[in-house]
């Protein structure tokens, strides 16, 4: 199954619990060997494959352990700035979102609020 947009939280979960059992058997090994190769209880690992909910270092570690963490800087990909936001920041790295502003309220005529 092709992982998208359009899958829920639990189905993407369950898509790379599946796969990740699919590489470890590929290589012949079993849960309890992965999960000693990762540090990581074999518990963990059986519900990593269930497609359960857990820590992103314990899925980062069975990865490694599998010869398989290089592939995430192809999941999430360095951002590439524009070429006009390079010559802004001219080689400094950005810090801070800008964020949402809100529109401004109309202004009132500032008072002691002693005539209220």
């Amino acid at each position: 199954m092709k992982i998208t947009s359009s899958l829920t939280d639990d189905a993407v979960l369950a898509e790379l619990g599946e796969r990740l059992a699919r590489q470890r058997l590929a290589r012949n090994l079993t849960q309890a060997q992965l999960a000693e190769a990762a540090g990581v209880s074999k518990r963990t690992v059986e519900r990593i494959e269930a497609g359960e909910s857990a820590q992103l270092s314990n899925f980062a570690r069975i990865l490694r352990a599998l010869g398989l963490l290089d592939g995430l800087d192809a999941l999430v990909p360095p951002p590439l700035p524009s070429p006009l936001a390079q010559l802004k920041l001219q080689g400094r790295q950005r810090r801070r979102a800008s964020g949402v502003r809100e529109p401004e309220s109309p202004a009132r005529e500032w008072s002691w609020d002693d005539d209220a």
